[in-house]
């Protein structure tokens, strides 16, 4: 895959996405595409396409932001040290893409404990019915 340039991705992708997986920015809560849907699908890179997160590791930690308690391939998601707006957090970037997608937290369910807080705008949501059109039949296996 050759990597977009900055002018292609800013014509491509809204204001808002581009902000957030390009300029490490924050949609707001509760204002974003994601946070309540609860329809079975993947989430994938909104830059690269990478299938990300599932449905089926979708809850409602009351954020505003969709979370998810963990990956769908561990190694698609990085992790860094984030040190902005004076916390210590640990930020999620797409490995192929290297975009912002958000933070993981670990206050969440599940045997890990964690919280994957993810910004909508960083993400493309693939329907389980449209897993196989969309290129993504492997991932149907998920949901039978």
């Amino acid at each position: 895959m050759s990597k977009e340039s900055k002018e292609q991705l800013k014509k491509r992708l809204t204001s808002i996405q581009y902000a957030v997986t390009q300029e490490n920015g924050t949609e707001p809560p509760f204002q974003n595409e994601y946070y309540s849907k609860e329809d079975d699908g993947i989430y994938v890179d909104i830059i690269s396409g990478k299938p990300l997160f599932s449905s089926l590791d979708k809850y409602d930690a009351g954020c505003g932001w969709p979370s998810f308690t963990k990956p769908i391939v561990e190694e698609e998601v990085i992790e860094k040290e984030d040190y902005s707006h004076g916390m210590i957090r640990t930020e999620v970037r797409s490995k192929e893409a290297d975009s912002h997608l958000g933070h993981v937290f670990n206050d969440g369910p599940g045997p890990n404990g964690l919280r994957y807080c993810i910004n909508s705008a960083s993400l493309k949501f693939i329907p389980k019915s449209e897993l196989e059109k969309e290129g993504y039949g492997s991932y149907q296996k998920l949901f039978d």
